[in-house]
């Protein structure tokens, strides 16, 4: 059994975690130095030992837990998470039926009722990312459903709950059978190599599936294309495939190289008409100003928080710079497609640093379109920072 502690909420949090705010917040905690073991279970109460909430104590950068129930008796048992996988993966059910796209998000943390946790599946070889130590003590009853639900080639896991939020490094194969890697998998019938053996970075991010597409089969075709904070290239790809001319990838990681090709040659691209550059984006950006380099698409997908030996870039103080490098090298009607995970801000915020930046440059601009998550990527109105990702396509007005 795991332990049970009744926890005192403060007075003005009350009314937030009664209307479904699914995080535990240290700020919102009376007692909260009692809290000692993750995996604790948490009955949240008011100043009048009033029944509010029940979850679990688990420290992740975003706080100390989380909900996952309103009911005084709820037994987070396995029945309880098995109930809760079972209707996630039904409301995934057109992904399951796609052939055209084999790799997507099964569960997505507090968006589908368990914060601290995703799920995804990768053509029948599934990957749990577990964020704290706390959801980490229910992994038995996890893993135990998923088997219980799904079939399944192998089960993968990443523990990304090191003390600085970071991946443990190890063997992360879990039950089934090994995948002989790169698993090839397909998003919209292009074909991505996955690694799940080699660290927290798979080798694509799932959740611009729509913009990938987007780049693919309505701004691509004759254009010249530059990809920054490239990774291994997804967006290039895409870009290819719409029809670009030619695609420009640039990332400060040296192993971008080798798997920016791989990712051109699996889906029959010649990579040596690309360029792969392996250089900090910043540097590059200078260099492209004195050698009058220009694109007619420029994508800015940078991490939230980066660092490199001359710079540290964060999404909230440094986006509308980057913007406006971007800007200087964008030829007139050319497209800027502006991504950002950063989790801090909103869309209203966003189009504001695009806005800002714009009049700084002394440049016109008109909105094309936006996104956010996809549907797989599931999230609750009652937790606005769980629908982090913001992206909206940019045309630089003559």
């Amino acid at each position: 059994m795991k332990k049970e502690l009744t926890i005192k909420v403060k007075s003005k949090f009350v009314n937030k975690y009664k209307n479904g705010y699914p995080l535990i917040m240290k700020d919102a905690l009376i007692n909260q130095n009692e809290l000692d073991e993750e995996g604790t279970i948490i009955k949240l109460v008011d100043e009048k030992n009033r029944f509010i909430a029940k979850g679990y104590y688990g420290r992740q950068n975003k706080g100390y837990g989380w909900i996952l129930s309103q009911k005084e008796n709820a037994q987070f048992d396995q029945r309880f998470f098995e109930n809760k996988l079972k209707m996630a993966i039904q409301r995934r059910e057109a992904y399951y039926n796609s052939s055209d796209t084999t790799a997507f998000r099964v569960f997505n943390g507090e968006g589908d009722g368990i914060g601290g946790i995703t799920i995804e599946n990768f053509d029948g070889y599934y990957l749990i990312n577990w964020y704290s130590k706390g959801i980490y003590q229910f992994r038995e009853e996890i893993i135990q459903s998923l088997t219980n639900l799904v079939d399944y080639k192998g089960i993968y896991q990443k523990k990304r709950f090191d003390t600085k939020g970071k991946y443990i490094e190890e063997d992360d194969f879990v039950t089934g059978e090994r995948g002989q890697f790169p698993i090839l998998v397909k998003e919209n019938g292009v074909q991505f190599a996955i690694y799940l053996n080699e660290s927290a970075m798979v080798g694509v991010f799932l959740d611009q599936r729509e913009v990938r597409k987007t780049i693919r089969d309505k701004y691509a075709e004759g254009k010249k294309v530059l990809n920054t904070f490239s990774y291994t290239g997804a967006f290039s790809v895409f870009a290819a495939l719409g029809g670009a001319t030619k695609t420009t990838s640039v990332d400060l990681a040296n192993r971008s190289l080798n798997k920016t090709i791989e990712q051109f040659s699996i889906n029959g691209i010649d990579h040596e008409a690309q360029d792969i550059i392996v250089e900090d984006v910043f540097n590059y950006f200078k260099y492209a100003v004195r050698k009058q380099l220009s694109f007619d698409m420029v994508i800015l997908d940078p991490p939230s928080f980066a660092r490199s030996k001359k710079y540290v870039f964060s999404a909230e103080k440094d986006y509308k710079n980057l913007l406006k490098e971007a800007i200087v090298i964008t030829e007139d009607h050319g497209i800027i497609v502006a991504s950002t995970n950063c989790s801090t801000f909103g869309m209203g915020k966003f189009k504001g640093f695009i806005d800002t930046a714009f009049k700084e440059s002394g440049k016109k601009y008109k909105l094309m379109e936006e996104f956010s998550l996809p549907d797989d990527f599931r999230t609750i109105k009652e937790f606005p920072e769980g629908d982090y990702l913001k992206v909206v396509f940019i045309k630089k007005l003559p």
